[in-house]
Formats: C-alpha cells, sequence, structure tokens
C-alpha cells in the first residue's frame, strides 16, 4: 500500500494535479526544491527533503537526495524482517512512490549555444539513483518517470485501497531501466563525440563510442522471409514526419517488408512537398524500388499518372500521397491490389471505400519534412552510420555543360527525375515528362542494363519516351550509356558528371543534339 510519495521533478506537466489527487487519497508528499515550491504555492501540505533527511541541500543542488533517509526508504524490502528492522533503528520511514523526471540533457545539448558547462550541469545524479533504487525494488514502490502514467496509476490506487500491483510496478519498472539507460546513452554519446581540448569546442558528430535506444512497436509473424523472424522498434528520438510515427486506420498487421517499402515511398513522396504551388504527389513502391511517381493538381491524377508507369509492378505495391486521399483518389486506387497506402489524412469518404476492403493497410502519418539524424547499415560485426541523403538540388546548383540549353519544360521534367532517381536503387535510370516516370531501370550491375531496362519497362506500358528527360543517378562512366538512353528517346539528360571521361560523355551529349546538366551530387542507393 501506498502511504507515502515523494515527488522531484523537471517536467512540472500535471505534477500538481496529480500531487493533489494523492494528498485527497490521504498520501504523504515530500519534494525537492522547485516541485517542492510549487505544490506548496498549490496549498498542498509537502515535506522539504532537507527536513526528511535533517541535512541541507548543498553544493548548489547537487547534493540532496543522496541520502540514507530517501535510499533507505526507496531501498527497503518489506517482506525483509531485517530490512524493517534497520529503518526502524535508525529512523527511517519506507517512501511507496517516486514521481521523478530527470534533467533535460538531450534537450540542452540539441541546442546550438549548449557549451560544455551546461551540459554538464544538466547531468542529473540524485535522480537516476533514486529511478535506479526504486525501480530494483519494484516489488515494493511504484516509480514513475512520466505523466502519461498518471492518470492509470492513479486509477488503480482508487480501486484498490492505494494498492498498485505488481504488474504495474514490474512494467513502470521495465520504463525506467529504459530511460536512464538512455539517459546514459546519450550522455556516453555526447562526452565521447567532444575533442579533448580544453574549451571543448570541437565536436564530432560521430562519437567514440555510440549508444542507440529503440523502443519496440511490435513483433511480427517473420521477417523478409518466413524462416526469419523479426520485430518493429521505433527510435525513441523520432523525428516529425517519420514514417514510426504512423497511426494505421485499418487493415492487417504491417509485415517486415511492408514497412521497409513504406518507408521508401513515404521518404520519396516527402521530397516533393517542398514544391512550389503544392502539387499533389503520388509514388508506388515495389521492393523498395518506385515503380511509379507523379504530379498533379489533386490525388486522384496524380495516383493515375504514377500508375501508368508500370501498371504490372504496381500489382500489390505501397502507395504513398502528400495530400489527403479523397473519396475519388480511394475509389480509383481501390480498383486494384494494394498491399498498404500512406497519406497525412483520409477522407470520410475514403474510409468508407476502403472499409469494405479491410485487408488493405491503411496509414496515417502527418506530413514533415525533417530527416533522421543518422542512416544506419549493420555489417558484419559492425554497423555502418552516414548522414541521411536529404539533398534536394536547387537548378541555382546545377550547371548545364552541353551546347544546347534546356527549355523551361526539360528543366522542370529533370529536376522531377533527379527527385526520383534519388529514392532508386542504383545503378538508377530514370525517364519522365510532364510530372510522371515513363521508365525506370533500377538496380542492375551495369549502367547500361538499366538504361535498357527503364526503356524497356516504358514501352511494355506503352508509354513514348520521344523528348523525355532522363536522370542517371550516378555519372556515365563510358559514352555508351547515354547512347542508349538518347536512342530510347531521350532529349535532355542530368547526371552528377565527375567521371573521367566526362568530356567524352559531353562530346556524345552534343553530338546527338541533346540538353545535359551536371548536378555534382551523387545519389547511391544500396
Amino acid at each position: 500500500m501506498i502511504r507515502t510519495a515523494l515527488l522531484s521533478v523537471s517536467d512540472k506537466n500535471g505534477i500538481v494535479p496529480f500531487a493533489k489527487a494523492l494528498h485527497e487519497q490521504g498520501i504523504k508528499l515530500i519534494s525537492t526544491g522547485g516541485t517542492a515550491k510549487l505544490l506548496a504555492e498549490n496549498h498542498l501540505p509537502v515535506v522539504e527533503v532537507a527536513t526528511l533527511t535533517k541535512f541541507p541541500e548543498m553544493l548548489d543542488g547537487r547534493v540532496k537526495t543522496l541520502h540514507p533517509m530517501v535510499h533507505g526508504g526507496l531501498l527497503a524490502r518489506r517482506d525483509f524482517p531485517e530490512h524493517m528492522a534497520a529503518l526502524k533503528e535508525h529512523g527511517i520511514d519506507t517512501i511507496d512512490m517516486l514521481v521523478i523526471n530527470l534533467y533535460p540533457f538531450n534537450e540542452t545539448v540539441a541546442r546550438e549555444s549548449c557549451c560544455f558547462e551546461d551540459a554538464v550541469e544538466n547531468i542529473d545524479i540524485g535522480g537516476p539513483a533514486m529511478l535506479r533504487a526504486a525501480a530494483k525494488n519494484h516489488q515494493d514502490v511504484t516509480v514513475l518517470i512520466s505523466s502519461e502514467d498518471y492518470a492509470p496509476v492513479l486509477a488503480e490506487m482508487k480501486a484498490n485501497a492505494n494498492t498498485v500491483s505488481y504488474k504495474t510496478n514490474l512494467s513502470l519498472a521495465k520504463k525506467v531501466f529504459a530511460h536512464t539507460a538512455q539517459y546514459d546513452g546519450a550522455i556516453a554519446n555526447y562526452l565521447s563525440s567532444l575533442s579533448d581540448e580544453l574549451n571543448h569546442k570541437k565536436r564530432s558528430a560521430y562519437p567514440d563510442t555510440l549508444h542507440l535506444a529503440f523502443e519496440k512497436v511490435q513483433e511480427m509473424r517473420y521477417g523478409e522471409n518466413p524462416h526469419q523472424s523479426a520485430a518493429f522498434y521505433k527510435d525513441i528520438q523520432t523525428v516529425d514526419g517519420a514514417l514510426a510515427n504512423y497511426k494505421q486506420l485499418q487493415g492487417k498487421e504491417l509485415s517486415y517488408n511492408n514497412i521497409a517499402d513504406a518507408d521508401s515511398a513515404w521518404e520519396c513522396v516527402k521530397s516533393f512537398s517542398d514544391n512550389a504551388g503544392g502539387a499533389a504527389a503520388c509514388v508506388i513502391i515495389k521492393h523498395a524500388n518506385p515503380c511509379g511517381v507523379a504530379v498533379a493538381t489533386n490525388a486522384l491524377e496524380a495516383y493515375q499518372k504514377a500508375f501508368k508507369t508500370d501498371p504490372s509492378s504496381a500489382f500489390g505495391g505501397i502507395i504513398a500521397f502528400n495530400v489527403p486521399c479523397d473519396g475519388a483518389a480511394a475509389e480509383a486506387i481501390s480498383k486494384q491490389f494494394v498491399e498498404v497506402l500512406i497519406a497525412p489524412s483520409f477522407s470520410d469518404e475514403a474510409k468508407a471505400i476502403f472499409a469494405a476492403k479491410q485487408n488493405v493497410r491503411l496509414l496515417e502519418i502527418p506530413l514533415g519534412t525533417a530527416f533522421n539524424a543518422f542512416d544506419f547499415k549493420r555489417v558484419g560485426g559492425g554497423l555502418l552510420v552516414q548522414s541521411p541523403d536529404a539533398k534536394n538540388v536547387l537548378q541555382s546548383e546545377m550547371r548545364v555543360v552541353s551546347q544546347r540549353l534546356p527549355t523551361p519544360s526539360e528543366m522542370n521534367d529533370m529536376m522531377f527525375a533527379w527527385r526520383v532517381a534519388k529514392f532508386v536503387k542504383s545503378n538508377a535510370i530514370v525517364y519522365c515528362a510532364n510530372g510522371m516516370t515513363l521508365g525506370i531501370g533500377a538496380g542492375q550491375m551495369s549502367r547500361v542494363d538499366s538504361a535498357r531496362m527503364a526503356s524497356i519497362k516504358a514501352e511494355n506500358a506503352g508509354l513514348s519516351l520521344k523528348g523525355s528527360a532522363v536522370a542517371s543517378d550516378a555519372f556515365f562512366p563510358f559514352r555508351d550509356g547515354l547512347d542508349v538512353v538518347v536512342n530510347g528517346g531521350a532529349s535532355c539528360a542530368i547526371q552528377p558528371g565527375g567521371s573521367m571521361r566526362d568530356d567524352e560523355i559531353i562530346a556524345a551529349a552534343n553530338e546527338h543534339g541533346i540538353a545535359m546538366i551536371f548536378t555534382g551530387t551523387r545519389h547511391f542507393r544500396h
């Protein structure tokens, strides 16, 4: 049974009503510093920790709860007579509930203005010590680190005469140890990212030790293949607009491949959200590659254009919009087999249409343009870490290298093709025109083969490549690749440049009479 609670929080959200509810349940309140002051200002009877320990806070608050009167009350096993006898001998009362959140270390070091001294002062010492003590003794102590737990714990207490079940206490203890591990990991990441200079001004993006923190969202029936097990974990510091923030409105449980493909679709469609005019974009993904991408004035038209690129590959694909999915778009999509449909929102009409297709997974994700801090690739015995490929090359950064200048429409088509190529597995060749993909060649060992495949895909879909723009995710190492795309119908090409044979490729472009642009940026995607 809970008789005494110690409350000490840096995040004061919800603490006053929670403390009032505890007081109304007859629970004695102990607190420290700013929390104690806040509770007293709200006319709650509160015992200062300094009164409890008979020792004042000292060293600018660095030492206040590191005392046997606190830790004895948290760590004593109520079912061990010798523990309870020791408490009685030393005049220590049990503390049955601990409510704490830690100094905001992550938030502090995330600020550009943060100096080393600020970071160090926001390393909490007493808080983690108390949290670990309470969590270790979870059979007797209820420990809370998040305001989201206040209401359910209070409801359980009211229903059970101020008693919280072992199941709840264990669940809260697990949360505490995960939180303190992440907290310590963040400190280690920060400190090991600093130079050894006295002022520590130099900070690397890649710390000497890298601690990651993810929480499990779900276990899956299997992984990439049925003989593999799998689970999906969400980054504790997930950015706005990330796939992991999805809300599933209907449909079967997401599979490993669903999530991997959905991420490709969502990241690709988000890249068109900064276009002037707010064009609707649609991306259709199959096996992690776009098989159709288009922009238009509305979701329906964008979908219809994207679908035309490769109708056969779109079967059983993943579809993403950067605009709300309305009834008209839903009606058209419902006529094909789709695994997952993603949009910032769905109209009531769209939801009603898909309600008849319960296997279709509808994911609602708030649209954002932020990227993860790092991309990861697991290798045997190690981890490759890099910054995300977040660069969208601006028109002002591009360089026309051919004799013929591109027309405005060709420039628009090349800009569009370039954005799509970034999300196609290397080697990537993408034909586009009028805001839609026409042919996509992906993942071939030879760039020439990717170019040929893209032409074949367009021909199979009944689409003409005459006058199209073509994008290559990396430079053409020889002129043969450029010859293939021009013979396929391209009138202009966009590529990074940087080959030893750039002069040869430029000469080939001039020979063919096409416009060609160098971006200076490569988009390999393995």
